[in-house]
């Protein structure tokens, strides 16, 4: 038997940017939420992997500081004072009864009428290079992601991609970094359009197309990379003291196929409502996918609010058939 002060309206499984404007909206519509988050914090990856960048895609900022972002987000969600529980990840979900889902995590139990997944990516690992030496020099001068930029300050550094995230380091980091080198292996970028053209107009150093990194140079640390071009074979040798791969995240989605949802590709099949094929259970965010679906955070918000809002018509719903 669920206590009626442990069974919530909506639990928001993500306290990401969308997973924030989710418990925010859900807060605005009166449902009673609950928020759960696998990291120590709110703020998901966006404080875990970027605080320090510079994001671009948000409604009403020319741009803001991530971390910056997140303090925003979390003062709007908290005004509706929601249930936060951090540090648990839920590794399971099970629909007990028309109106009761139960989450599991490691610490316990949570029960609830509906469910936002806002997880992100889901579980990732960043994918790396089978190259020469890179394992070795982790720690050393080899990076996924910066947390923080003062570690670079006066380094000579060599980023390797072409996504938004690769293209917006290289250019935070041009009046920090000594030099910045940028190679990239694609004929198109991946980042936006506008970013990229700032990037070819600055002081960054950039190789493309066809260029990537073939060699780790050096002994305790990082000292080199020899980049090549794979079309044409030229090779060349670069000093660098720091070395970014920024060239995309692995991802498992499979617990999300064991609770009994629908996966499409690497994401979340849901309907226009943003409900899954699983009752009473929504998602948001990179997550999901459906057709002409854009990873952006302010795509993401309006998923969130379409979520939040399908879930209080479920509630209601079951409210009028009692």
């Amino acid at each position: 038997m669920v206590r009626q002060s442990d069974f919530y309206d909506i639990t928001v499984v993500g306290a990401g940017p969308v997973g924030l404007y989710a418990a925010y909206y859900s807060g605005l519509r009166e449902c009673k939420t609950k928020l759960i988050e696998t990291y120590p914090h709110v703020g998901g990856r966006l404080i875990s992997m970027y605080p320090e960048k510079e994001i671009f895609d948000v409604a009403g900022h020319r741009k803001i500081v991530a971390a910056e972002l997140v303090r925003e987000l979390t003062g709007q969600a908290m005004q509706y004072t929601p249930t936060v529980v951090l540090n648990e990840r839920v590794t399971g979900l099970r629909i007990l009864d028309e109106r009761v889902i139960e989450l599991t995590t490691p610490a316990g139990l949570h029960h609830t009428q509906t469910v936002i997944l806002a997880v992100g990516c889901g579980a990732f690992v960043p994918r790396k290079l089978d190259i020469p030496h890179l394992i070795e020099f982790e720690g050393n001068g080899i990076y996924y992601f910066l947390p923080s930029f003062e570690p670079l300050r006066g380094k000579r550094v060599l980023i390797v991609g072409g996504g938004n995230s690769a293209v917006d380091w290289a250019l935070s980091l041009g009046g920090i970094a000594a030099e910045v080198t940028l190679c990239h292996r694609m004929y198109k970028w991946q980042a936006h359009e506008a970013m990229v053209h700032r990037l070819l107009a600055s002081s960054v150093r950039v190789k493309y197309p066809y260029y990537t990194i073939k060699e780790v140079l050096g002994d305790d640390k990082v000292a080199g990379a020899v980049i090549w071009n794979e079309r044409s074979g030229l090779e060349e040798t670069i000093a660098v003291d720091a070395i970014v791969l920024s060239i995309g995240m692995l991802t498992n989605i499979e617990p999300f196929r064991e609770w009994g949802l629908r996966i499409v590709g690497s994401g979340i099949a849901v309907a226009p409502d943003m409900s899954t094929n699983l009752p009473g259970v929504y998602a948001a965010g990179d997550i999901v996918t459906y057709p002409g679906k854009v990873l952006l955070i302010t795509a993401g918000s309006g998923e969130a609010a379409t979520a939040v809002n399908s879930a209080k018509e479920y509630i209601l719903s079951g409210e009028l058939g009692r």
